[in-house]
């Protein structure tokens, strides 16, 4: 009888390890990425903000925000970890 019982679980275990290995995981590690990129952000890069909108950083105003100027004199200050969604000058290495 104790084995029908654990046998009733093996399915949910299953779902479980399929969720992980295709939903969480590759989600942890876009996160643990993203982060990285946003800790090494400096002046003179090229980003794409959350809400599309091309800039160059022009100053880094503490661990939280940064400068960006979109256009000629026109300077808005962003937030580090949620206002920034990409580079747009990364140079990856094609095999």
């Amino acid at each position: 009888m104790e084995s029908s019982g654990i046998a009733q679980f093996i399915p949910l275990i299953l779902i479980f390890v399929i969720f992980y290995f295709l939903l969480i995981r590759p989600q942890q590690k876009k996160v643990k990425e993203h982060k990285a990129m946003v800790e090494n952000l400096k002046k003179g890069d090229k980003v794409v903000t959350s809400g599309g909108i091309t800039g160059t950083i022009t100053r880094i105003v503490d661990n939280d925000k940064v400068e960006v100027e979109i256009t000629d004199n026109v300077v808005v200050e962003v937030i580090r970890g949620t206002g920034i969604q990409s580079l747009m000058n990364t140079q990856e290495i094609k095999k």
